[in-house]
């Protein structure tokens, strides 16, 4: 992080002071991002206990909080080494192959014995077919894994998963449910949490290469990612809680497929990157990217059902909540089962 801009005595003093103190608090909190994320967790779920009417309103601020999250995220990786990063043909064919053959295989595996209320199927469904585009990203960085490949890929994964998602629920459900998904919210999700973030993290870097004010508003961006995140989560848990009322114990049944998904595709994203002979950093990020899945951006789409679907947001913000207890085994696992020192070894 750059140095405080002063002018000269104790002006300067002061900003040097003030700076110390926030790099002290940045540094802390993205020491302690986990414990950061899971009390934002429990805050939105006390809140959205005792305070149920803030929940419609909460709703309204996911996409906004959501957005600015992506473009921080956005940030932190040069455009130029976006456009390099696409040219790792290996790590883009690992990162399809994770998560639109093996994962949809996964799920079908499961998928016979998930509760028989479509709604929750349907939810289940909607979730775990949609490979993460945000948080993944911090995870996979806490663990090692290549952040920079894994922003390149997710426009890609976006786009694979608004063209693909609507196929897999027909083949799953039927015509009659897999209709209740339309391509225009994930197109509106595409254009107002990839595209526009993106855009202006480009805008940005630009700026921040021309002029000193650039630079000083881009670190400053940098230094709230961690504020972001706990604050999408706080939001998304705040806003559905007061929805489970009497439904709490027919959402808890989908907790047990969810660690077992989440067990499952550690190895299954070991094998890809085994399969596909990728350096440390590359493995790590496929098997988080085959690993987590895109709850923040799919519960908008999961809101706008049919109220004969309603239970399905409740069923997508537990994925959430599993997910990132499950992302406190994978940052300490992660790096074990692909250590750093060259390529993923081959299985025996």
């Amino acid at each position: 992080m750059s140095e405080p801009v002063g002018s000269v005595g104790g002006v300067q003093g002061r900003e040097a002071w003030v700076s110390q103190e926030s790099r002290s608090v940045v540094a802390w909190m993205e020491r302690h991002q986990i414990v950061v994320y899971l009390g934002a967790i429990a805050a939105g779920a006390l809140v959205g206990w005792v305070a149920p009417g803030a929940g419609p309103g909460l709703e309204h601020v996911i996409n906004p909080v959501l957005g600015a999250l992506l473009y921080v995220t956005f940030l932190q990786v040069p455009a130029r080494d976006l456009v390099r990063s696409l040219r790792g043909g290996r790590f883009l064919t690992a990162a399809l192959v994770v998560n639109f053959v093996v994962v949809p295989l996964v799920v079908a595996a499961m998928f016979t014995f998930l509760p028989a209320d479509q709604a929750v199927r349907f939810g289940v469904l909607l979730v775990l077919l949609c490979p993460c585009v945000d948080y993944v990203i911090v995870f996979s960085g806490l663990a090692g894994g290549s952040s920079g490949r894994l922003l390149a890929a997710t426009p890609l994964l976006l786009i694979a998963q608004m063209v693909l998602l609507p196929l897999f629920l027909l083949l799953f459900l039927g015509s009659g449910l897999a209709d209740a998904v339309e391509a225009g919210p994930f197109l509106e999700a595409f254009i107002a949490l990839i595209a526009i973030p993106l855009t202006l993290a480009w805008l940005t870097q630009a700026w921040a290469a021309r002029q000193r004010a650039g630079a000083a508003a881009s670190t400053a961006m940098g230094a709230v990612m961690v504020p972001l995140m706990a604050a999408t989560l706080f939001v998304v848990v705040a806003s559905q809680v007061p929805k489970l009322n009497d439904d709490v114990s027919v959402v808890l049944g989908v907790v047990p497929f969810y660690v077992v998904f989440l067990v499952v595709m550690a190895f299954a994203g070991l094998g890809v990157a085994r399969l596909f002979r990728l350096d440390a950093a590359a493995g790590r990020a496929v098997v988080f990217t085959g690993a987590t899945r895109n709850s923040l951006v799919v519960l908008p789409l999961a809101l706008a059902l049919p109220d004969r679907l309603n239970i399905a947001a409740a069923v997508v913000v537990t994925q959430t909540l599993v997910e990132v207890l499950g992302m406190v085994v994978y940052v300490r696992l992660v790096p074990r089962l692909v250590p750093a020192g060259g390529d993923v070894p081959p299985t025996q």
